[in-house]
């Protein structure tokens, strides 16, 4: 267990205040903005000036006050030196490993990953010449057994979504120093929890719909990585987040940052619930997962690498074997104890739940999600934190004795 704060270095960065000395940051919706001197913009296209360098700005596509501050902040709580703000997750991800690589690069990667990150691996990159080996992540061997004279990336999530295997990300990160790879980690599931950067890792990525959002009400996502690499993604002849095209809107970003600096509460209260539902129901003896229960096989490894003080974390799963078996205790969950909503994503105050085969990992074809140990029947519960502790046990209790699991 480590002693950084994450919440202690959102607190030291510096606070940007809104017009007028507002509390708030203010909201900049320009899409361009003007220079008070002619021979400033070529500066600004040569790379000469921007908002780093003179506080200058041109273009919401390339850089805009608001989604600075946003960076800024996102940097800070990770520990790296920048970060850059995308539309979605999924952005930040293809744009990343896109960056990194090029026709004819190979990528070793977690095979227990988000079924959209699988397919963008494994079906839409090979059409542009970069090919992808997945792998059990449990064992950096088998990073390290798969690595070719072409390989640039290794990629991997903190906490495999959805069957939560832990990536160890020390060993990953000594793999990539000794090959001269970019360690890239989709740290989405665990915000506050582990900070991928301080233990190696050169690329941070987090779909901040989830947890960092918290409310479920928009989509964004960042890559946080060293001041060269988040200039290379800006590039106005290469960057691939400038010329691609995921421009967050400011008012999303207006929208998180409001929400970072109670970040670190709600993790500790999806966590602690998360770890008292566990221990239920592991005492009912229900097939459940989760990685701070001493039964999970990685927890020491997780132990690890954890930021004292948050947790392990807002994800369980409970392997009801079948998709029939599963649906009927997310039906029972959701229509009669009312515990959680059937829905996909996580890090709302309510629990979702989802039957993960058949939802969000849907892209991973059957026998790639049996080699990765994804029953038909996993289902992943995002813990949330509305109602008191004790009813929401007791819910879950009456739920898995009422279809049989305990």
């Amino acid at each position: 267990m480590r002693n950084y704060s994450p919440e202690q270095a959102l607190w030291e960065c510096v606070r940007k205040l809104g017009e007028h000395d507002g509390v708030v940051p203010s909201i900049s919706r320009s899409a361009t903005f003007s220079v008070r001197e002619p021979q400033t913009m070529p500066e600004i296209f040569e790379g000469v000036r921007g908002p780093d360098k003179g506080g200058c700005f041109l273009y919401s596509r390339h850089f805009n006050p608001t989604v600075e501050v946003l960076s800024g902040s996102l940097a800070a709580m990770e520990g790296t030196e920048s970060a850059a703000c995308t539309a979605s997750g999924m952005g930040a991800i293809a744009c990343a490993l896109s960056q990194l690589c090029e026709e004819g690069s190979h990528i070793v990667s977690s095979d227990t990953i988000y079924g959209g990150s699988h397919a963008l691996l494994g079906e839409l990159f090979p059409k542009m010449g970069i090919n992808t080996t997945f792998v059990d992540p449990r064992d950096p061997a088998n990073f390290e057994r798969a690595l070719r004279p072409d390989t640039r990336v290794l990629f991997t999530e903190t906490l495999g979504n959805p069957t939560l295997k832990v990536a160890d990300i020390p060993a990953l990160a000594k793999l990539a120093q000794e090959r001269d790879l970019t360690l890239v980690v989709d740290n989405t599931f665990t915000p506050m929890v582990v900070s991928p950067a301080l233990l190696g890792a050169h690329v941070v990525i987090h779909s901040l719909t989830k947890f960092i959002n918290g409310a479920s009400d928009l989509i964004a996502g960042t890559v946080c990585a060293s001041k060269a690499f988040v200039h290379k993604l800006m590039d106005l002849h290469t960057g691939r987040i400038m010329l691609l095209g995921p421009t967050i809107d400011s008012r999303v970003a207006f929208d998180i940052i409001q929400r970072l600096p109670h970040l670190a509460i709600r993790m500790r209260e999806h966590s602690g619930r998360a770890m008292a539902i566990a221990t239920r129901l592991e005492a009912m003896g229900a097939p459940v997962t989760y990685p701070g229960l001493k039964s999970h096989p990685q927890h020491g490894l997780m132990t690890s690498m954890i930021n004292s003080g948050y947790g392990y974390g807002g994800m369980m799963t409970i392997d009801c074997r079948t998709r029939a078996k599963a649906e009927e205790l997310l039906s029972v969950l959701q229509n009669k104890e009312r515990f959680g909503l059937i829905a996909v994503s996580l890090g709302y105050y309510d629990t979702l739940m989802s039957c993960s085969g058949s939802s969000t990992s849907s892209e991973i074809p059957p026998e790639d999600q049996w080699k990765m140990g994804l029953s038909p029947g996993l289902v992943r519960l995002a813990v949330g934190y509305t109602g008191s502790i004790s009813s929401r046990i007791e819910q879950i209790e009456r739920a898995v004795k009422a279809v049989g699991l305990a």
